[in-house]
């Protein structure tokens, strides 16, 4: 069996979140789960609302006719007429049915945007730190990751945005919240970057935190403030309901091809094998689109995880979003500090997973129990990175 070049090496890339999630299930077998403290999966530990849940009996039980059958390809034209009628009521955009296809969450509809858009050879910008998987996005579309760091507090640096935009490039990919950093870009960097993105660029926002912040903190509406953008939204995170896979793209009316754009989309959502977004799992958004999980014990958890990190002598900046808390290692290699983390039981993601080395990320999705037990394991590996600093030429291994 032969396989191809291409997959064979993005799986020797493969994530660094799925790789310690799997050491993690190795780990409880060999010491126990109650002595293991994974943050390194953003998977949701609060159930999904109870108008959601309440939504999804009444949907299973109502026997719509054909309800559980094809639709049109970009989905059921009245769930499309509900999610656009809400997103114009917020954005004071004219979105329409039209302008929005159901898909099979953000990553669905990611890839079906890239299909649409990228000619072997096409750049993408991603800002750096980057969700890994954008990466395999863009490639599996013969698209060219264009990778540009960001400035302080992990903001959108605009003049090399700007400095990186060349004849070639189709896209920039936005994540605010973003994954990992919790950084939210504001209004006066959106407005900025809308300066830089002229036909043929598209601004392409990833937002499946967007309800996910914290300290009053308000998330810019992109396609407000950026002409040519496109929304991928995902209910996931929103709603707790990260396994089934439901969410849409918003295509801005403000977009001159917004039609050529929805054709093409909808196109390939059908060849890329999606078929459709979930019949059931579309009828129940459309009835509780606004559900959210509540937020403030992901804020109680942040609050808890930066104030002791920082009391220890961790540099970090504390997220204004998102699952994640994206501090520095106390010493450059962090896949060797994620090492010293492991003996302390405690699961972590390296920044060099997310192209920033010298970082790490944590997830607040941990039970709030089990991170206040970490705590002292935190304190012992930054004391054995101290001391493995002062021995010379040694680097801890790191298993798995």
């Amino acid at each position: 069996m032969s396989i191809s070049r291409a997959i064979a090496g993005q799986m020797e890339n493969a994530s660094w979140i799925r790789r310690m999630f799997e050491i993690g299930i190795q780990l409880r077998r060999e010491r126990g789960a109650d002595r293991i403290f994974d943050f390194t999966l953003g998977n949701p530990d609060v159930e999904p609302p109870e108008a959601l849940l309440a939504a999804l009996r009444r949907v299973a039980a109502d026997g719509r006719a054909g309800g559980h059958g094809y639709m049109p390809n970009a989905g059921f034209p009245e769930v499309r007429a509900t999610i656009a009628r809400g997103l114009a009521a917020r954005t004071g955009v004219s979105f329409t049915a039209e302008n929005i296809i159901m898909s099979n969450g953000a990553a669905g509809a990611l890839n079906t945007v890239l299909k649409s858009i990228l000619d072997p050879g096409d750049e993408v910008i991603v800002l750096n730190p980057y969700f890994p998987e954008y990466r395999f996005y863009i490639e599996n579309h013969g698209g060219k990751v264009v990778a540009v760091e960001t400035g302080a507090d992990f903001a959108p640096d605009i003049a090399a945005i700007a400095r990186a935009i060349t004849p070639r490039t189709r896209a920039l990919l936005l994540n605010s919240p973003n994954n990992p950093t919790g950084a939210v870009y504001h209004a006066p960097t959106l407005e900025a970057l809308d300066a830089l993105i002229e036909e043929p660029l598209l601004a392409i926002s990833d937002e499946p935190y967007r309800p996910i912040v914290f300290d009053g903190v308000a998330v810019p509406e992109t396609s407000r403030l950026i002409r040519r953008s496109v929304i991928a939204w995902s209910w996931s995170k929103a709603m707790a309901i990260a396994g089934e896979r439901i969410g849409y793209l918003a295509i801005s009316p403000r977009l001159s091809e917004a039609a050529a754009l929805a054709n093409a989309c909808t196109f390939s959502t059908r060849i890329l094998g999606y078929i459709n977004a979930p019949a059931l799992w579309q009828w129940v958004v459309a009835e509780a689109p606004g559900a959210t999980v509540p937020v403030a014990e992901y804020q109680a958890k942040r609050d808890i995880l930066c104030s002791a990190l920082l009391s220890m002598g961790y540099r970090l900046t504390p997220p204004e979003g998102s699952y994640y808390v994206f501090p520095r290692t106390p010493i450059p290699d962090d896949i060797a500090f994620i090492g010293l983390l492991q003996e302390e039981g405690i699961l972590a993601v390296p920044g060099a997973g997310f192209g920033r080395s010298g970082y790490m990320r944590l997830s607040l999705t941990i039970p709030r129990e089990s991170l206040e037990r970490s705590l002292p394991g935190f304190q012992r590996a930054l004391e054995k990175s101290r001391k493995l600093e002062a021995a010379s030429g040694f680097s801890p291994s790191f298993s798995g």
